[in-house]
């Protein structure tokens, strides 16, 4: 087994009032460096009507952009909230996002929770886990199948013919967000790995990573290729540093998470309305290159993580501080990561 993959999630959310023009230059900045420093890939998460003084550019069009100078890092979509797309929609972009990354993508998927976006859409929240379903199981429909008929309240296909086809075959590997067992239970049955939250300790990531595995059982379907997760990171030359230059910012991002009725939709064990130094604590990974590895090795070793979606730039973080970041992980984390040997997947997360 090669070594653990690292990806880095770009920071799309900026304080109202930031000029978004240069907001871009920046990002496509840390895209530059992660691509010449040998990260694998980059990822960005999707909100709308975004709440407590900020903005951001829309997933899809942003990572298509960054796509022109990622060379050859893999674009991961991280996530699209599928309970407020059509069906078609998702089909047809999902297919145009894998062409410009020339077959080279990740789709995410997630359920979404905040009550802003659903209004904004039309969507009932009562209704998001049956138009999760929907507009995934179509989408793969209309990805391998030649002629679809469907009927629902939100979606009419009569013999449809979708001509626009993924690179990949039948379709670009479906990361799948999921914390409660249910959605755990939906992972196995129509993704193609799971994705583990940033927002919840190693030994729930265990609990979770152990129905999953029963539930694919349950479901005939083999283990997955890769084992992800995300991970909130900022490493300087020494942990007081970090706490310094990361922990503010870290902290900003979170309260805002909570103003977003984030906890609304956690279990209990994965609430985030706690001091920093809780969410700290098995969560986040902040400190020197040797701190951030000792964070990190338990997720390779007992938890048999394949690939890391790191974020080390946070709301209102200077680039020059998220740039520091950066290059330490890529010269001190990246080498010990390609060394690392993912327990296998059959066996991770056991005692």
């Amino acid at each position: 087994m090669s070594g653990v993959k690292a990806g880095i999630m770009v920071g799309n959310q900026h304080f109202e009032g930031v000029d978004m023009v240069s907001a871009l230059e920046e990002q496509i900045t840390m895209v530059r460096l992660a691509r010449d420093r040998g990260w694998d890939g980059f990822f960005c998460g999707q909100h709308y009507l975004n709440e407590g003084g900020n903005q951001g550019l829309q997933m899809v069009p942003y990572l298509a952009r960054l796509a022109a100078d990622a060379g050859d890092m893999t674009l991961g979509v991280g996530l699209l909230l599928l309970p407020l797309h059509n069906p078609v929609y998702t089909a047809e972009t999902i297919a145009t996002l894998d062409v410009i990354s020339r077959g080279n993508m990740i789709f995410g998927v997630g359920l979404g929770y905040r009550s802003a976006e659903f209004e904004a859409f039309g969507v009932r929240k009562g209704e998001r886990v049956r138009r999760f379903a929907e507009c995934l199981s179509v989408a793969k429909r209309l990805w391998t199948e030649d002629r679809v008929s469907y009927e629902s309240e939100t979606c009419v296909l009569r013999d449809a013919h979708l001509s626009l086809r993924c690179v990949q075959k039948p379709h670009p590997p479906i990361w799948f967000a999921a914390k409660h067992a249910n959605a755990i239970r939906r992972a196995a049955q129509l993704g193609d790995c799971l994705y583990h939250s940033p927002k919840a300790t190693l030994a729930i990531h265990k609990a979770r990573l152990a129905l999953y595995r029963e539930e694919l059982r349950k479901a005939g379907r083999p283990l997955p290729k890769e084992n992800p997760c995300r991970i909130e990171i900022y490493c300087a030359k020494s942990r007081a540093a970090a706490m310094e230059l990361g922990a503010p910012y870290m902290a900003e991002k979170y309260k805002a998470y909570a103003r977003w009725e984030r906890d609304k939709a956690m279990p209990d064990d994965e609430r985030i309305d706690k001091s920093f130094d809780d969410l700290v604590r098995d969560r986040f990974v902040i400190g020197s290159p040797e701190d951030c590895w000792n964070q990190l090795e338990p997720y390779v070793t007992e938890l048999g993580v394949t690939y890391f979606v790191f974020r080390t730039h946070f709301l209102g973080m200077p680039l020059s501080s998220a740039l520091a970041s950066l290059r330490l992980i890529s010269g001190e984390l990246l080498p010990a990561l390609r060394r690392a040997r993912p327990t296998p997947l059959e066996r991770a997360g056991a005692g």
